[in-house]
């Protein structure tokens, strides 16, 4: 009988332990795919944050880029600016007679070396005579009637317009003709 009731004992145990045993790795494998879960979330919030990050750098850096283009642009029309009138100067040189060819040859040598210094910076001159009328580019400072020239376009340029790409420093002052 002993044989029996233990045998009995140890079937009554095992069921017994079983469910306990089941229940316990049910208990470890929810905490575990839990535990999973919220990792996952961490890692799609941090995942997430990086990107927007790296997003914002690089809105960053091509907007300080930006900037750094215009500013330059900027100064060089505030330099150029500055030098302008003695662009003019140069160019009322060249007009004036003189009986030095020497001394004229000296004034085109420093009013070309000027002009490639201008150019290098990209500073071009605008076109004025005979061109149309543009209020983006010149300055209408007098109207004038001009047979030899058609109505709205410019028939005498007074002073010299120049731009930066598509800034201008300084607008040509033209008469336009009726």
């Amino acid at each position: 009988m002993e044989n029996s009731d233990s045998k009995e004992l140890e079937q009554n145990v095992q069921p017994d332990e079983a469910p306990a045993e089941e229940a316990a790795e049910a208990e470890i494998v929810d905490e575990q795919s839990d535990a999973d879960e919220k990792l996952a979330k961490e890692l799609a919030q941090v995942k997430d944050q990086l990107l927007r990050t790296m997003a914002e750098y690089d809105n960053h850096r091509k907007r300080t880029a930006k900037e750094k283009l215009e500013l330059r642009a900027d100064i060089i029309c505030n330099v150029v600016s500055d030098f302008l009138p003695v662009m003019d100067n140069l160019e009322r040189a060249l007009e004036a007679d003189c009986s030095d060819e020497n001394y004229k040859q000296g004034v085109q040598m420093i009013y070309d070396s000027f002009m490639g210094v201008l150019s290098k910076l990209g500073v071009t001159e605008i076109e004025s005579d005979g061109a149309d009328f543009d209020p983006q580019l010149h300055q209408a400072v007098q109207r004038v009637d001009d047979d030899s020239v058609e109505s709205g376009k410019v028939a005498k340029t007074f002073a010299k317009g120049y731009k930066i790409n598509d800034k201008v420093i300084r607008f040509a002052m033209v008469a336009v003709a009726n």
